[in-house]
């Protein structure tokens, strides 16, 4: 009798085991993916040694590898976004944090924006001088206020009382940046002498003074989405001038029901046209692939208005869209489906 009850035990838990095992095999994980951009915009190609593409390649996989890493690891979306661009604000090679352009006036003015796609909260700052990290100032925006954005001295005084690491102005010099405002003023200062106004003069500055920014959206294994932006905006700027980095719907979106994204180009016209949202209210209304709606607002909408640049963006299921219309745009992804992608030019 014992042996029989025995055998009878066994056989149970041999059953339930294989029921678990049957249940782990019928629901596979669900997937992560990251992608993250360096800024769009004219990229020369021919001026582009071997070794530069090999720095820009190289920043471009850490800040994806360790957002990925986040991510494979449990960690959520909003996490691995910051993680990611907090790499690429602290490198001199981009247009944001160490590296940020320099104002007409010869300073930097920073601007940050993030979203959470489960919660629809944001956080963004604009024209910040002395806060380290941007995108950790825009965190703490959407998580200790009752703001969404905040700017200037104000956004510098709440940073100072969240503890966030405060530098001087200074701390995001670099020589080629500077290099570009001397270049810039020059061209406005010969502009402005024969058409006799500043604002038609800057209307002919060349697009590589135009923009930059460095964003980053992520899928977790919640199936949560995430997407940030952070900028120094545009070299030799004036009157406090605020691009779409910072603006909710223009340069940064994430929505569960659609997608997330983080958009690099002509501040201007991301706002007008109010890039991020439309991407993702297409996917959500119209029903239609996010690489399609992508591609309409990116290479249709934009490029008839005469707007350049690019955007990242992923929905729920994983799935990354990376199109620009600008000559190139710093970008890499990772997914775990496996694939995994770097580039700068459109043949990349």
């Amino acid at each position: 009798m014992k042996n029989k009850l025995l055998i009878s035990t066994l056989l149970t838990l041999a059953s339930v085991e294989l029921m678990s095992i049957n249940s782990a095999q019928a629901e596979p994980e669900k997937a992560f993916a990251i992608a993250i951009h360096g800024g769009a915009g004219t990229i020369n190609r021919s001026k582009m040694s071997p070794a530069k593409r090999e720095a820009y390649e190289a920043k471009l996989k850490q800040a994806r590898d360790t957002g990925y890493a986040m991510l494979a690891s449990g960690k959520s979306s909003q996490s691995a976004v910051i993680a990611a661009i907090q790499i690429l604000e602290e490198s001199p090679l981009f247009n944001a944090g160490k590296g940020a352009v320099y104002t007409f006036e010869g300073e930097h003015e920073l601007d940050a924006s993030i979203m959470n796609g489960k919660t629809l909260n944001a956080g963004a700052v604009s024209g910040v001088k002395t806060v380290k990290s941007p995108i950790a100032l825009a965190q703490a925006v959407m998580e200790n206020s009752v703001h969404v954005m905040l700017s200037g001295a104000g956004a510098e005084t709440f940073a100072r009382q969240q503890g966030l690491p405060m530098v001087s102005n200074s701390y995001f010099n670099t020589d080629a940046r500077y290099q570009s405002l001397l270049k810039a003023k020059k061209q406005l200062a010969d502009k402005e002498r024969e058409l006799k106004d500043f604002q038609a003069a800057h209307q002919t500055l060349g697009k590589q003074y135009k923009y930059g920014t460095v964003g980053a959206v992520a899928l977790d294994k919640s199936g949560n989405l995430s997407a940030g932006t952070s900028t120094g905006g545009m070299t030799a700027k004036r009157y406090g001038r605020i691009g779409d980095a910072p603006i909710i719907g223009a340069g940064t979106y994430a929505n569960n029901a659609s997608c997330a994204v983080s958009a690099t180009g002509h501040g201007e016209y991301f706002i007008r046209y109010h890039v991020a949202a439309d991407i993702c209210a297409r996917v959500q209304y119209q029903g239609i692939s996010l690489a399609k709606a992508a591609d309409i607002v990116v290479n249709d909408v934009l490029v008839a208005a005469g707007g350049s640049g690019g955007v990242i963006a992923i929905d729920p299921l994983g799935n990354i869209s990376m199109p620009f219309n600008s000559t190139g745009m710093y970008r890499a992804s990772k997914s775990s489906n496996g694939e995994e992608f770097v580039g700068i030019f459109n043949d990349d």
